[in-house]
Formats: C-alpha cells, sequence, structure tokens
C-alpha cells in the first residue's frame, strides 16, 4: 500500500473525514462558483447545516451540459493565479470538458496516482512504459507522476508507432505498461507480427483504462502479452487516473474515499440506491480546490460495496463500470456523443439524416460512422456522385475533431435498423 494509514482507516473514521471534507468544498463551491451559489440559494441551503453525508441528497445533480454551459471558466474556484494547469479533453461532446488544477490539486493527484499504481503491484524496481500523449488532457501526466514519486524507472513513448513500442518494450525489459487496453491489443498485435510474443519480454503487468474492456477483453490482453490486467476508473473532471482502482485481488475497484464521495443512484428518479444493487454513479470532489464537483453525473451503471476486500483495504469497492445511462461512447479515452456527431454529419452533408456509429468492428477502437442515403440525393446520378464527395469531407471532419480515425459509410437505411426495427444509435461491438 502506497498510504497504509489511509487506506485501512476504519469505516466510521473514513465516514467522520469525508463529512468534514464535503463541508468544506461545499462552501467553497458556494463563495466562488455562480452556479452552485444560485443552486443552493434556491433551495435556501446552508452548507453548514450539513450534518451527516446523507444531507448531501438535498442537493441536485450536475450534469456534462452544466459543466458546458460554465465554459471556460465558470466553474473555477480559484483566481487564474492559482490555476497551474489547465485540461481540455477531446471528443466530440457538446462543450468540452475542462478541468483545472492548482498546486495542492497537483500533488494530491500524483499521489493518488502513486497510490493506484501501487495496488495494481507498480514497486521501485519496476519498468513502467507508458504509450501516452502528456499534453493537453492526458492521463499520461498522472501516470508519469505517480510512477516517479514510487520511484520506478519510466519510460514515456508517445503512442502511434507500435513497432517503435515493441522495440522500446524490448530493449529497456519494461515489466509494467500503462496504457488505453487498445493500445495494449494493439502492441500484442505487433508483437504477432514481429514473431516476438511474450516469452520474448520482461512484462509483468498491464495497468488499463480509459475506455471499457469487458471480462473476455481481459482474458484476451493477458493470453497475448502474457501479463496480469488490472482496471483502474476515473472521471476526467474529477480525476483519471487516481478516483477508483482494482487491486490485486480484482474484486471491484477501491474509490478513493478520502478525496471523492461516491453515491449510486436511480437513474431515472435520481433516488440513492442502497450497496449491492446497480445505479448511476454520482461523484463529488472533496479535496479539488481549482474546479470541484458536487453530485457529478458519470453516466456510468456500476454498483458499490462497502466490505472490507481481502486486500485489508477499508475503501468502498465499485464494480466496473459495464453501461452507460446514455449514448456517449468512449473510444481510447475520448468521448463521442452521438448527437454531437449528427450536427456534424448535417452540417458537412448539408442534409439531415439517420447515422449509426458502430465501434469494434474491425479491432478493438475502430470507429465507424454509418449515414443513411439522405432522401434528396438517392435518386439522382449526380445526388449520388456529390454525396461520395462530401463523405470525405464528413470522415476528414470527424477524424479531425475526435482525434481519432473515422470510416464514413453511406447505406441504405434499412441497414441501420435493429432487431425491432427502430434504426440503433450506437453499435458496441467490442468484447462480443
Amino acid at each position: 500500500m502506497w498510504e497504509p494509514d489511509v487506506e485501512t482507516m476504519p469505516r466510521d473514521e473514513v465516514l467522520q473525514l469525508q463529512l468534514e471534507r464535503l463541508q468544506v468544498t461545499l462552501n467553497r463551491a458556494m463563495r466562488n462558483i455562480a452556479f452552485y451559489r444560485e443552486r443552493f440559494a434556491s433551495l435556501e441551503f446552508v452548507p453548514d447545516g450539513v450534518r451527516s453525508l446523507e444531507d448531501l441528497a438535498r442537493l441536485p445533480l450536475t450534469s456534462r451540459m452544466d459543466l458546458a454551459e460554465g465554459y471556460p471558466y465558470g466553474f473555477f474556484a480559484v483566481p487564474m493565479r492559482e490555476v497551474v494547469r489547465i485540461d481540455a479533453a477531446p471528443g466530440l461532446t457538446h462543450g468540452p470538458a475542462v478541468t483545472a488544477y492548482s498546486r495542492n490539486d497537483l500533488t494530491h493527484w500524483g499521489q493518488l496516482t502513486a497510490r493506484v499504481m501501487t495496488m495494481a503491484g507498480v514497486t521501485p524496481d519496476s519498468v513502467v512504459q507508458i504509450p501516452f500523449e502528456t499534453g493537453m488532457f492526458d492521463g499520461g501526466f498522472g501516470f508519469v507522476r505517480g510512477a516517479q514519486l514510487i520511484g520506478a524507472s519510466v519510460i514515456s513513448v508517445p503512442g502511434g508507432d507500435y513497432r517503435k513500442q515493441v522495440q522500446v518494450m524490448h530493449d529497456y525489459r519494461t515489466t509494467v505498461l500503462a496504457a488505453l487496453p487498445s493500445d495494449a491489443l494493439h502492441l500484442a498485435a505487433e508483437l504477432e507480427r514481429a514473431e516476438l510474443g511474450p516469452r520474448g519480454l520482461w512484462l509483468q503487468m498491464a495497468l488499463l483504462g480509459g475506455e471499457p474492456w469487458p471480462e473476455i477483453v481481459r482474458g484476451e490482453i493477458e493470453g497475448r502479452l502474457g501479463v496480469r490486467a488490472v482496471d483502474n476508473y476515473g472521471v476526467r473532471v474529477a480525476a483519471w487516473p487516481g478516483l477508483a482502482a482494482e487491486c490485486e485481488a480484482r474484486a471491484g475497484l477501491h474509490i478513493n474515499e478520502d478525496h471523492f464521495l461516491a453515491e449510486i443512484v436511480d437513474p431515472d428518479s435520481l433516488a440513492p440506491v442502497p450497496p449491492g444493487q446497480e445505479g448511476e454513479l454520482v461523484i463529488t470532489t472533496l479535496e479539488k480546490e481549482a474546479l470541484p464537483v458536487i453530485r457529478y453525473r458519470t453516466g456510468d451503471v456500476c454498483a458499490m460495496m462497502t466490505e472490507r476486500c481481502e486486500c485489508g483495504r477499508t475503501f468502498a469497492r465499485m464494480t466496473r463500470p459495464s453501461v452507460r445511462t446514455d449514448d456517449t461512447i468512449v473510444v481510447r479515452g475520448i468521448s463521442i456523443q452521438p448527437e454531437a456527431v449528427g450536427e456534424t454529419v448535417e452540417k458537412v452533408l448539408g442534409v439531415s439524416t439517420e447515422r449509426q456509429i458502430a465501434v469494434g468492428e474491425r479491432q478493438f477502437d475502430d470507429v465507424e460512422v454509418r449515414v443513411a442515403v439522405p432522401a434528396q440525393q438517392a435518386g439522382t446520378e449526380r445526388g449520388l456522385i456529390e454525396l461520395g464527395r462530401r463523405r470525405a469531407d464528413l470522415e476528414r471532419e470527424l477524424s479531425a475533431m475526435l482525434g481519432l480515425a473515422v470510416r464514413v459509410s453511406i447505406m441504405e437505411r434499412s441497414s441501420l435498423d435493429g432487431p425491432e426495427g427502430a434504426p440503433r444509435t450506437v453499435v458496441d461491438m467490442r468484447g462480443t
């Protein structure tokens, strides 16, 4: 354990610490963020009146759209002179997600990531390879800092060139891979092309996250790379990595409850659900200075467990999120919202038409946008030729906006129908 005294704290002390930090967070939000100040005033809510964690349920939830309406600085709780890092998440969404860090926030983020990596089995003897870009908004920055705090050797090689990644992995005797599941699968494929195989490497563990990867994919990665694969979870406006992670028991992801207050609510009624029952994960930050969020709806469905884990940690655990409450789909850590894709399709093609996002058909991170032939262009040869030209324009536009390679296919509307006849907005084939 990275911080044994904290990670094994008795449950009653955990809850008391959360309550104290929650009161500080609510006061900071009320003083410095107009959105929360107005919300509190309309409910006649006084942060100092919070006497238990259950009182938090009196407050409305914060949505992604709320944050988008405050873009870019509306949710900052400190003056700009105290903000030392700003991350703007990529993705095709209605308003980009922004998060900010004070110096204390960066210190906490590094400690949380060190905690997550230690939980997975990283030690000072580890050689950690991190194939992330470490520029604006990227989990690679957190992993590098966490590994450095542990004292592990860090190899930070920008992603994309998997042949080079494999060469570095072999030559430098990498023992830990901290990456996206997509990257792990691409590296496995490159290993097979190079006829190296896992026996030609020193890899022992893969710390993966940033996109959904079901158990069947975990098994595939472990078999092809010869590693033990562990999951970690985060919400970018709160922390990723650093919010929750699996220990070596892999019996759920430990939530770092000294920094985050997690709730599970019914996505329809928004009422709290009991431990063990699935619902939508809602997060409140307890230590963020620059950009605190209160009751943020993650859109991820999971259940929470409060029993002590066999590893000895007392923090509550969450099950691995398997589905979402909306149609947002995450690929390589990038959020894609169908409504935003639809707006881009209409802008480029000049007409509104039905479309579908398909992920994982050719490979794990393959993205295809399937567009129905618009009625206005289906009947003439000239219209179809024009549609083909604009298809290429749409491909370039979507790829540039997402930072991902996107294929666009024009097809008959009936090809987009699901089992019951209605068009399916998203088709996720990862792990099927």
